[in-house]
């Protein structure tokens, strides 16, 4: 008995005529046949059975080896080889069996159900019609028709296939490749004609995909690699069109094609990587002046255009560079309008402008492309918040300075809007009472924009200064009343002194 799930019981579920035979023909066949080589047979079928498929392996390479001319030892083998899902070291070994026992019918029928899925399907009909020659069993005839029937079906289907692909129909040649390709499993030429029509009906991802089935069922296939290597670097995939271009040249490192591909990828490979270190080093103009070059040095591929600017958007956005920042995101937009990552970085750069209506659509848009990103949740409530803030009281404004004003810049401001509205200035009363508050803004704008802790809440969208926007109220140590400043109004003429302006 054949205990169920093995894997003699799996070969039996493809190839019914397959079990019966290897024991039919196993029994009457060792005449003559040493000792040794009947040992190898018996062990490696046993092995075989226990699903030991490199042992029993072992066992049958030695029968053979110890008698070259036993059919059964190849068919044994032949049988272990399919196991291990290696048809094209089976098929020899078929061959050898039906050269030394023509009438060997489950190694005809075997043999040309493995030339059928590589394709040769005039090879498989030559075997299937000499199975109805050579009075077989009931079920051998019916499989040798059934395949033969089979066959004739892919023959009508292929010259279809090749009608419809020189008349430039190449969904109609997809179709009956599809088809065929369901029982021709293993045939590469095959492949690479359906690679082609998707090449031309601009599916090149399915292109690749049959590519690859196709370098792996021909030997030393440089052409396949070539076109694989090609197609990622169109798409702009640079480094698998790098490691698939490798490839050919470990086959025939003289392919001139490959070679020239090779030098091309390699450059813009280097280029891309040096860029991306860059930017992970901050230096963001050194990166976009990168970027640039890759643009140079491939301009007829519009994916590493875009790829580029993306890149080149995100390097204005990190360097606070919001003008610029805006007019290469855009551009990427206009080409990609859902590109998230362009949305983000032009998002950002509004927020430096104060543009925050705009940050806040194009944030929105990004969500609505990618919820799950924590980057741009934070981003859009940080716009929500800098848009309330921006209603009530600015202290960019007040001190008349960008978002991304460096301290010196802000002290620079504060020290020449002091001297302009500073209350002795005035004698006129309404116009002092004007300047004290004027001048009391700029104070508070001085403090807050100072000092890297408050001007990150303030830059957060959070008032420091501000009583209501503190969590809890009251209690806030930088919170100062308007009327007051420090403890005292210093422009109070019951105070202690009066207030002077000194500058370093």
């Amino acid at each position: 008995m054949v205990a169920p799930g093995s894997v003699t019981s799996r070969l039996g579920s493809v190839f019914p005529f397959l079990l019966v035979l290897v024991d039919l023909q196993y029994e009457g066949a060792e005449c003559g046949v040493n000792a040794d080589v009947e040992k190898h047979l018996e062990l490696g079928k046993k092995l075989l059975a226990a699903g030991q498929l490199a042992d029993a392996l072992s066992q049958f390479h030695a029968a053979v080896d110890g008698d070259p001319d036993n059919y059964v030892a190849y068919y044994r083998r032949a049988t272990a080889f399919l196991a291990m899902g290696k048809s094209k070291a089976a098929l020899p070994d078929l061959t050898k069996v039906i050269e030394l026992k023509m009438d060997f019918t489950a190694a005809r029928l075997q043999r040309g159900h493995l030339l059928l899925k590589q394709g040769k399907l005039d090879e498989a009909e030559d075997d299937f019609k000499k199975v109805l020659k050579s009075n077989p069993s009931e079920n051998e005839e019916k499989e040798a028709q059934s395949q033969l029937i089979k066959s004739d079906e892919m023959q009508r289907l292929r010259s279809q296939a090749l009608d419809a692909f020189e008349n430039s129909d190449y969904i109609g040649a997809i179709t009956s490749l599809d088809k065929i390709l369901e029982v021709c499993v293993w045939d590469a030429d095959l492949r690479e004609l359906r690679a082609e029509c998707f090449i031309k009906e601009g599916e090149p991802r399915k292109a690749i995909s049959d590519l690859k089935a196709a370098s792996k069922l021909k030997n030393d296939n440089t052409e396949a690699f070539y076109k694989i290597s090609t197609l990622y670097y169109q798409l702009g995939d640079h480094e698998l069109s790098l490691s698939e271009v490798r490839e050919c040249l470990k086959l025939d490192q003289d392919h001139k094609r490959c070679f020239a591909h090779y030098k091309q990828v390699k450059k813009l490979n280097k280029l891309i990587e040096s860029a991306e270190e860059l930017i992970r080093d901050g230096r963001y103009t050194d990166a976009t002046s990168k970027y640039e070059s890759v643009m140079k040095t491939e301009p007829s591929v519009s994916e590493y255009t875009i790829r580029s600017k993306e890149r080149i958007c995100h390097c204005f956005s990190k360097d606070e560079k919001p003008v610029e920042a805006i007019r290469v995101c855009s551009e990427v937009l206009q080409m990609e309008p859902d590109n998230v990552n362009a949305l983000k970085d032009r998002a950002e750069a509004y927020l430096i402008e104060e543009m925050y209506d705009e940050a806040i659509q194009d944030y929105e848009t990004a969500q609505e492309h990618n919820e799950n990103d924590q980057q741009i949740r934070e981003g859009l409530e940080k716009a929500q918040r800098l848009l309330k803030q921006s209603q009530k009281r600015d202290y960019y404004k007040i001190l008349g300075v960008k978002r991304n004003a460096k301290k010196q810049e802000i002290i620079k401001a504060y020290r020449k809007l002091a001297m302009q509205w500073h209350p002795d200035n005035f004698q006129n009363e309404e116009e002092k009472k004007k300047a004290e508050k004027k001048f009391i803004d700029i104070a508070a704008a001085k403090e807050v924009l100072s000092d890297p802790e408050m001007r990150k809440k303030f830059d957060d969208g959070e008032d420091p200064l501000d009583a209501e926007s503190q969590q809890g109220g009251g209690g806030n140590p930088f919170h100062r009343s308007w009327n007051s400043w420090q403890g005292f109004n210093p422009f109070s003429s019951g105070g202690p002194f009066r207030f002077k302006f000194h500058f370093n």
